[in-house]
């Protein structure tokens, strides 16, 4: 056993070491990290805390794009979610009334994106676009309203768990793979959906309805990426402007890498979380900051740049289905 007076010096020598877990640390979790050699224990900690988010955003992803919508939206949806929880937390004091505003946010944010891009037939990529920067101006006009500072919200006390296991939104991820995968692959549902994104057209003959698969698969991939935005907010504690920081166009990437599968995007997300845990440790000084920084984008391009060739996406993905279209 380590005695406290070794655990508090231990805790102040390495404090900003420990700041990085992104738990709420006792002292019994400290000593239980000096028995199990803390670095490694902390990096592993931290790559699962950061996983979290890209896998719930890049599996929504996956249903998006396999229904035949490209949903470059996912920023704006993660941003509306981690402030719909941190609002809903501040207000009533619930981490519960919290997560379920972000997904009432999250689906509602998804419900206007299926209907500019599949009722109207919008351009998905603008609208995607579009929608990202009118919920970063939203949110913002949101702080100073409701918090008084257009960059962050009061503190809020997140999910209260001792150790990062034993939050719920981290089985919520994992779910969300296992649950995905057979959702897609092992129902009729995920038949009908990967037709729609193959072939819209030969979808709509064997009577799909495709703009109802469309809207599904959207709606499936706001509320995933709310919950994404929901855990970043509790394990930050408070909500800061812009916050989601390009994890939705990560997120997209990761879904490429993984070949529009769960299983795959998910080992992809790791691979970030990885990346960005790296740039996180890499931090020291003797390297430029803004090289450090750059670190996970510049591993997303390489890893791209040798996937996307061998990776096809789904046939339909992007082009708006109309029905009475004739073939060319």
């Amino acid at each position: 056993m380590v005695k406290k007076a070794e655990e508090v010096d231990y805790f102040c020598l390495n404090r900003n070491l420990i700041k990085k877990i992104a738990v709420k640390t006792t002292r019994k979790d400290i000593s239980f990290l000096l028995m199990m050699g803390i670095e490694p224990v902390v990096i592993f900690l931290q790559i699962v805390r950061l996983a979290v988010p890209y896998t719930l955003t890049s599996v929504g992803a996956t249903f998006s794009e396999r229904g035949g919508v490209v949903n470059l939206a996912l920023e704006g949806m993660i941003l509306i979610g981690a402030f719909g929880a941190a609002y809903g937390q501040y207000k009533t004091g619930s981490a519960l009334l919290g997560v379920l505003l972000a997904l009432f946010c999250g689906i509602g944010l998804a419900l206007i994106f299926a209907f500019v891009t599949v009722t109207l037939k919008a351009d998905q990529i603008v609208a995607g676009i579009a929608i990202n920067i009118l919920v970063m101006g939203a949110t913002r006009f949101g702080l100073s309203l409701l918090f008084g500072s257009s960059m962050n919200s009061e503190r809020i006390a997140g999910i209260d768990v001792p150790f990062l296991f034993m939050d719920p939104l981290v089985y919520v991820a994992v779910f969300s793979v296992i649950g995905g995968h057979w959702l897609l692959f092992k129902t009729p549902y995920g038949l009908r959906l990967r037709a729609t994104g193959e072939s819209a057209e030969t979808a709509d003959s064997a009577g799909i309805n495709v703009d109802r698969m469309r809207y599904s698969g959207v709606l499936v991939s706001g509320a995933l990426a709310a919950l994404a935005g929901a855990f970043l907010v509790f394990q930050q504690h408070t909500f800061t402007d812009n916050m989601s920081a390009g994890r939705g166009y990560m997120a997209l990437a990761a879904m490429i890498i993984g070949k529009w599968t769960p299983a795959g995007a998910a080992l992809a997300s790791i691979m970030f979380a990885a990346a960005e845990s790296m740039e996180i440790w890499l931090q020291t000084g003797m390297i430029p900051s803004q090289l450090v920084q750059s670190l996970p984008y510049v591993i997303t391009l390489f890893v791209l740049a040798g996937f996307v060739g061998k990776a096809s996406a789904p046939r339909d993905a992007g082009v708006p289905f109309e029905k009475n279209r004739k073939s060319e």
